[in-house]
């Protein structure tokens, strides 16, 4: 298997071990194939867990460009991917949350990194009130699971260029919104294993500072610099 190191610049990089794979290995499932999906399945393959990505249609459809883009993912159907997995991150656009595999998500830890774009999206009344953190319609569209926001504020080429070991000195920082304890410790986790340090904000619905128009939207910075731009109207 693979797992990231410090290279000589600085960089994370992957090399191959004895196959051994790490105790915190999971499934993770990344539901979407474009940009950030394929960028968070190849942190996530860097990280060492069994990786599935899954686009709006076919597995066949995808499988050459996660091929290209994340070698080592599983290309599967989407409610495949939510079945089999111990994670699920939500890399859809927005406007399609509503196509989301209910009965397999049941149960899961599922981490909401998308955002509202009206030129993707379309105008959508229900994202567009600007006091309504999108991911709480998200869990009210999937009860059964529980949700966590994060991954969505940094950009899909900074989340590529900027993974860091802990505690190096240009390690950026990733914020999290959620209101299970556990789940959260769960997500920070991750986070921390996909190169970034975890800032964790008080509940789901501070993750509605996480959405774009606020000041921690496209933050590329490192865990002090983010905390202040949460504490910032």
């Amino acid at each position: 298997m693979s797992q990231p190191v410090e290279s000589s610049t600085g960089t994370m990089e992957i090399v191959q071990t004895d196959g051994v794979r790490p105790a915190a290995t999971q499934t993770i499932a990344i539901l979407g194939a474009g940009k950030i999906g394929t960028v968070l399945a190849k942190l996530s393959l860097a990280a060492g867990h069994r990786t599935l990505i899954a686009g709006s249609g076919s597995a066949a459809r995808i499988r050459l460009i996660v091929e290209y883009l994340a070698p080592g993912a599983e290309a599967m159907v989407s409610a495949d991917a939510a079945a089999a997995a111990d994670v699920v991150i939500l890399a859809l656009p927005l406007g399609q949350y509503d196509r989301l595999p209910v009965e397999q998500l049941e149960g899961k830890l599922v981490i909401d990194a998308m955002n509202y774009w009206w030129e993707t999206d379309g105008i959508r009344d229900e994202f567009t009130d600007p006091a309504l953190p999108t991911s709480t319609i998200v869990q009210a569209f999937l009860p059964g699971s529980r949700i966590v926001k994060a991954f969505n504020h940094m950009g899909y080429h900074d989340l590529a260029e900027w993974p860091r070991p802990t505690g190096h000195v240009q390690r950026r920082a990733i914020a999290i919104a959620g209101d299970d304890a556990l789940d959260v410790e769960r997500t920070a986790s991750l986070v921390d294993g996909f190169g970034f340090d975890p800032v964790v904000l008080e509940s789901l619905d501070a993750g509605l500072r996480l959405q774009p128009g606020w000041p921690a939207f496209g933050a590329n910075e490192n865990a002090a610099t983010l905390r202040g731009l949460l504490e910032t109207d």
